[in-house]
């Protein structure tokens, strides 16, 4: 009996090791992994193979790069194959400074750009108090947003148009920020359109906790990506060595210190610690921020590298 030929195809949605494959001919089938590991993501260019009104993934592509984050428990891959990564955060509840720089050390890691967006500017005070947290990452010369999803306007939302037009985009962020009501209000219907992929995979419950895709325009040209809130953000794959490196208000000062390996904590001749935050110096590196890579890289220091 002759193998079914291998056709391409791409991964819009995934449950454990049941993938929806969108087709050359922009249908979309099941898909099941081949053999006990599941290791397709959301956004893998695929080749399967048909058996039945199903399929079975035979290879996944190379990727051109894959955003991911790694705990003590697991690695979470988000997607694969991406031009930017929008975090979005609000005003209210309270973003995380800490989850924020994570994100952008593992899109950085990456090589995918990010963009943060502030939402709940209609929220004045909260909103103000905010977008001064958010200072040092626009000296760092990070794209930031200031967004009303709930009462947007109509320029403001081609302007939103603008910046993903054309791009495959992860959109991430805290539970509450927002992300599906700006996944609605670029594509709308788009929770209907969860709901059946979810049905579709038979996972049941689990329609809000799954990543999925969803082209913007009929064109195929524009993308996003819609992926669950997190609590937390590990970031065990990336060496302590390398950290300040993936951190670009510190890397810029990084490449001038005394010692080739300054780890920027204690050395003598660090540029990093000299570049800090201070009266005579108002523009220098976040205390905040720097706190931030102390922690990390003392957390990131105690695993067992091999």
């Amino acid at each position: 009996m002759t193998s079914a030929p291998l056709s391409e195809g791409l991964i819009v949605a995934n449950h454990g090791r049941h993938f929806l494959v969108e087709k050359s001919d922009g249908n979309r089938l099941i898909c099941h992994s081949r053999g006990k590991k599941s290791l397709g993501v959301v956004g893998d260019k695929v080749l399967w193979q048909a058996s039945g009104d199903e399929g079975t993934i035979a290879k996944i592509e190379a990727r051109r790069n894959l955003f991911y984050r790694q705990d003590d428990m697991r690695t979470k891959s988000f997607a694969a194959n991406l031009d930017q990564i929008l975090i979005l955060i609000a005003a209210e509840p309270a973003f995380s400074s800490s989850q924020l720089s994570r994100a952008l050390i593992a899109a950085e890691a990456a090589g995918i750009t990010p963009v943060i967006a502030l939402n709940k500017s209609d929220l004045a005070q909260p909103f103000e108090q905010a977008w001064g947290w958010l200072e040092p990452y626009r000296r760092m010369n990070y794209e930031v947003l200031r967004l009303t999803l709930r009462l947007i306007a109509e320029s403001e939302r081609a302007a939103l148009l603008n910046i993903f037009g054309g791009k495959t985009t992860l959109v991430i962020g805290p539970s509450g920020a927002g992300k599906s009501t700006l996944i609605n209000l670029l594509k709308p219907g788009a929770l209907a359109q969860t709901g059946e992929i979810s049905q579709a995979l038979n996972s049941g419950k689990h329609t809000t906790t799954r990543t999925t895709w969803y082209w913007v325009d009929d064109q195929h040209t524009t993308a996003l990506i819609d992926s669950p809130g997190f609590q937390e953000f590990g970031l065990n794959h990336i060496d302590p060595a390398k950290l300040a490196h993936y951190m670009p208000d510190m890397q810029m000062h990084a490449n001038e210190c005394k010692f080739y390996n300054c780890s920027h904590l204690h050395e003598p001749g660090c540029s990093v610690i000299s570049a800090l935050a201070s009266s005579s110096n108002p523009d220098g590196i976040s205390i905040n921020r720097y706190k931030i890579y102390s922690e990390l890289h003392a957390e990131l220091s105690g695993l067992s590298r091999y």
